[in-house]
């Protein structure tokens, strides 16, 4: 794989390491993050420490934590700490980023040992600081802040997140009508922005990389409920490296940044993976 130099606007769970914005877009970016920055400077002498992890594969034996300086704003979430450094101290430094808003689940890193989006993250939770970013656990170390996705997003494929009918061909002008109660249903549970900060909150999958993990069997269950899939993923889902893996912790909903609740819905699996095992013929 190539070793990303700077991981910037990148969607939400994509496998890509290098900067998503094109030479224009990005060029536009940097000289109002620069033109903000200079301001910054000048209106404020206050800052706070970032102790961010470092890590070049093949140069380095193992990640080591680096300080930087940062402008102590009331306004600022750490991802704004982390672009500073990037523009005005050390423009080596790698990480994913890309909407700030909470919605593309890139910007995903431990910040004081706990899974956090860090466009969501304000200075202003930690006093004086310091603040300690590295990358989430359970993931191999790409470089600096950015993890391997792949595993991920292997178990996401696994479990078919798409609607499936059974042959059905219907013109594309067709709509799969739902009543508010039907969607209601699974509503909570396609609010999954791919975030992985469950994963690397879960202590089965850190332990086990075998386990399905949080955010797919949520993900499954979300079209499992779905009055419109004609799937079955019973037999993907009733295996002791999916739902009978998870010993219910829950540190996966506290960390959910979408109050999804992954937990509940391992547990609302199991129900359904008894009932089918006790009686065979049934169905969802």
């Amino acid at each position: 794989m190539t070793e990303p130099d700077a991981v910037s606007g990148v969607d939400g769970a994509a496998k890509q390491a290098g900067r998503g914005a094109n030479e224009e877009g990005e060029g536009t970016i940097r000289r109002v993050t620069e033109a903000k920055h200079h301001e910054v400077r000048q209106t404020t002498t206050r800052t706070i420490t970032l102790e961010v992890t470092r890590y070049r594969p093949g140069q380095d034996s193992a990640p080591v934590l680096e300080s930087f300086d940062v402008p102590l704003m009331d306004d600022w979430a750490v991802l704004d700490g982390l672009n500073y450094i990037k523009d005005q101290l050390d423009g080596t430094l790698s990480f994913r980023w890309s909407c700030r808003m909470g919605i593309c689940g890139s910007c995903g890193m431990n910040v004081n040992g706990e899974p956090r989006l860090t466009c969501g993250t304000f200075f202003t939770e930690f006093g004086d600081g310091p603040i300690r970013i590295e990358p989430l656990k359970g993931f191999p170390i790409i470089r600096d802040l950015v993890v391997e996705v792949d595993d991920f997003l292997d178990k996401l494929r696994h479990v078919k997140p798409w609607l499936i009918r059974e042959g059905e061909e219907l013109p594309l002008t067709t709509e799969h009508a739902q009543t508010p109660a039907q969607l209601e249903a699974y509503k909570q549970y396609s609010m999954c922005i791919n975030c992985m900060l469950c994963y690397s909150a879960c202590p089965v999958y850190v332990l086990d990389p075998d386990f399905l993990g949080p955010a797919a069997i949520a993900l499954a269950q979300r079209y499992e409920l779905d009055s419109r899939d004609m799937g079955d993923r019973f037999d993907m889902l009733n295996l002791d490296e999916a739902v009978w893996g998870c010993t219910f912790v829950g540190e996966c909903t506290k960390v959910c940044p979408k109050h999804v609740d992954p937990a509940e819905a391992i547990q609302r699996y199991k129900v359904t993976a008894a009932m089918r095992s006790i009686l065979p013929w049934s169905r969802r």
